[in-house]
């Protein structure tokens, strides 16, 4: 049943990113670019996403298990510290690049659009340099 559960939201969640046009890389370079063309439409994705995530968050985090009872994994720090900044200016500037972030991405990989897959990739080789340097920083 989770597994179910689990692919159930990840098709809603994709179908959910296509119809909005954040698989689309244009338009999110178009909403980026705030000095030219601002397209402003994903900002309403944008807080349509907050509030359908507001209400359930403020439940679980009160609650602190999930609908089956599981704990729910919320972050321990609430503190902004360098690596959290520094990872933030690059997820940004790998957004602002390549016109996508992680989740679109991965939708439009599954469609075999090169840039994606480039992107995916990269993002891979991130995350293992990343666990590789976490490791060695906390040895």
């Amino acid at each position: 049943m989770r597994g179910l559960i689990a692919l159930a939201s990840g098709l809603l969640f994709g179908f959910g990113l296509l119809i909005s046009g954040m698989a689309n890389p244009a338009k999110v370079l178009g909403f980026l670019d705030l000095a030219g063309a601002w397209d402003p439409s994903l900002a309403l994705v944008m807080a349509g996403a907050i509030g359908v995530a507001f209400l359930p968050m403020q439940w679980i985090q009160r609650r602190g298990t999930t609908l089956r009872g599981e704990q729910a994994q919320l972050p321990a720090s609430r503190t902004i510290d360098r690596r959290l900044v520094l990872g933030s200016l690059l997820f940004g500037a790998g957004w602002g690049v390549a016109g996508f972030c992680p989740g679109p991405a991965l939708v439009a990989a599954s469609a075999l659009i090169p840039q994606a897959l480039l992107l995916v990739a990269a993002m891979l080789l991130g995350m293992w340099l990343f666990a590789l340097y976490d490791r060695r920083v906390k040895a």
